[in-house]
């Protein structure tokens, strides 16, 4: 075994279960905390490739508007799980994504207007825009899987095995019987066998996790397949944008792994392909 091979290994050992302790035993608001803080690592990571490709960015105003869509989706969840009447009475004003959008608009154009460089202002719109799409919005559902009432824990922790068990199996399927090359120009050690085994995995964590559940089994597996499809789209897509800017990483936070997005490329896909689906079709049959 090669030195980063066991890195590789050394470090999954400490992260995995300090994710999973998180996950099941942490209230809401430290999911928040902790989405908050690997969103802002991954945004910069994300800014920083750009960078390389001398695309500007607002990084700091980026990254502040980050925190308001998880702490936006941290309220959401509350009020969710905790609805009374009274509350449904209540005609206070509710905070909502569009609200924290429109406030990053307006920061946007107030640092747009006071630019020095004109030229920059539209390049460097359109990256700060760019990695909150791609990175924090999405990743931000995370937050909204574990805030579901009594099964939000194990909604979330089965959204991230699957994508652990599906990256695990596509690794080495890939390297076993790997031959079909699924996108030679952008990741040209990804193959279409790693990507069934991948489905496959995803499938069968789905499958254990239904009984635990306690959600129809086609429900079950339905997540379980679009998290697959979802998280390998989101690999895909990052490693697109690293190799446009000529980089192997996106940083080196993590030894043996590189970079925080390169942790949660998948991640930033699955969960709210697990999320909207769990919401717009489980919840509604109940």
């Amino acid at each position: 075994m090669s030195s980063g091979t066991g890195t590789r290994i050394l470090t999954a050992a400490v992260l995995i279960p300090l994710v999973i302790a998180a996950i099941w035993w942490g209230p809401n608001w430290l999911i928040a905390i902790i989405t908050a803080a690997v969103a802002i690592l991954a945004l910069r990571e994300f800014l920083a490739i750009a960078a390389r490709m001398d695309l500007p960015s607002y990084g700091l105003w980026t990254c502040f508007v980050a925190v308001g869509i998880v702490a936006q989706q941290y309220y959401a969840a509350r009020q969710a799980s905790i609805a009374t009447l009274g509350q449904l009475l209540d005609r206070s004003p509710r905070i909502n994504l569009e609200l924290v959008l429109f406030v990053a608009l307006l920061g946007y154009a107030i640092i747009a207007l006071g630019s020095r460089s004109l030229a920059e202002v539209l390049p460097a719109l359109s990256v700060s825009v760019a990695g909150l799409i791609f990175v924090v919005l999405p990743f931000s559902t995370v937050v909204r899987l574990h805030g579901v009432d009594v099964i939000g824990p194990r909604l979330l922790l089965f959204t991230v095995v699957l994508v652990w068990v599906g990256d695990t199996a596509a690794y080495f399927a890939g390297r076993s019987v790997g031959h079909w090359r699924l996108a030679p120009t952008i990741s040209p050690h990804k193959t279409w066998e790693g990507a069934v085994a991948n489905f496959l995995g995803a499938l069968f964590v789905a499958v254990v996790f239904g009984y635990w559940n306690r959600i129809a089994p086609w429900h079950m597996l339905t997540m379980g397949a679009i998290g697959s499809v979802a998280g390998q789209i989101g690999d895909l897509f990052e490693s697109a944008w690293k190799r446009s800017a000529g980089v192997k990483d996106s940083g080196t936070i993590l030894p043996g792994h590189g970079g925080m997005l390169d942790r949660i490329d998948a991640l930033i896909l699955a969960a709210p392909a697990v999320w909207y689906y769990f919401e717009w079709v489980v919840l509604k049959k109940h």
